[in-house]
């Protein structure tokens, strides 16, 4: 476990092998007379190295279900597990430190700092982690290089192609080796031949470097090149599927 902190009741040790473990999920908004379950009894457990696809139609929770399981969103009941450290039971500062440390996010619409180049935005994460400028600066460059972006690491989003912003948001989302990447329809905005090589590198970060990921998306192709595809209706995951890539 990080820092070897001892969280007692929050180590979930029937589980340790599996990376993220969500038990009893639900969430629940409810506005007035209005109430939507997003969520409803889900479990999962994701296992290290894997590449996970979600998918489902629209409004079914695939966003809720990123946003529950990286702490972003709390829970209405249930718990997850990081790496077998409790997410939610474990108090907001814990909480923050645990998603800062063991997730890696890919958003659709990048969400780059507009004001930062491309290597101040990919070094962020180390920053905030409390790693030197040295260091940083070092390890965000080497990150950029396997994207294929070092000559561009002085460039701001705006001086960058959608399809190398994406590669960006991809160097930040792995250079502080999370234990998972959460990707949010990851080539969402971006064309069929720019969205074919930003997901070669995934799968290339996948199985080089043995990053586990968990990426929603309305597209087979890519969903049947993961090697496991869970298909979400009405807040459940349904079917549980092992492709024929694993």
């Amino acid at each position: 476990m990080h820092h070897g902190l001892a969280y007692g009741s929050e180590l979930h040790r029937g589980f340790m092998a599996a990376v993220l473990e969500a038990q009893s999920v639900w969430k629940i908004y409810e506005t007035g007379s209005n109430r939507v379950e997003a969520l409803r009894d889900l479990n999962v457990s994701i296992q290290n190295g894997e590449m996970v696809a979600v998918m489902g139609p629209s409004g079914c929770g695939k966003t809720t279900l990123l946003n529950c399981l990286s702490g972003l969103d709390d829970l209405t009941a249930g718990e997850v597990f990081v790496e077998g450290s409790a997410l939610f039971s474990s108090g907001d500062r814990v909480r923050t430190r645990l998603r800062a440390e063991h997730f890696g996010f890919i958003f659709q619409s990048f969400n780059l700092i507009p004001v930062l180049s491309a290597v101040e935005n990919v070094e962020m994460p180390l920053q905030l982690a409390g790693i030197g400028k040295t260091e940083s600066r070092e390890r965000a460059l080497e990150a950029l290089n396997l994207v294929g972006l070092k000559d561009w690491a002085s460039h701001r989003p705006m001086e960058l192609s959608g399809g190398q912003q994406q590669r960006v948001t991809i160097a930040r989302a792995f250079v502080h080796e999370p234990a998972l990447i959460l990707g949010d329809e990851p080539t969402g905005n971006l064309d069929s031949k720019t969205s074919e090589e930003v997901m070669q590198l995934l799968f290339r970060l996948n199985k080089e470097k043995g990053t586990t990921m968990l990426v929603v998306t309305h597209d087979a192709d890519i969903a049947s090149r993961c090697n496991r595809i869970l298909h979400m209706e009405d807040g459940r995951i349904i079917k549980d599927e092992r492709t024929e890539e694993e």
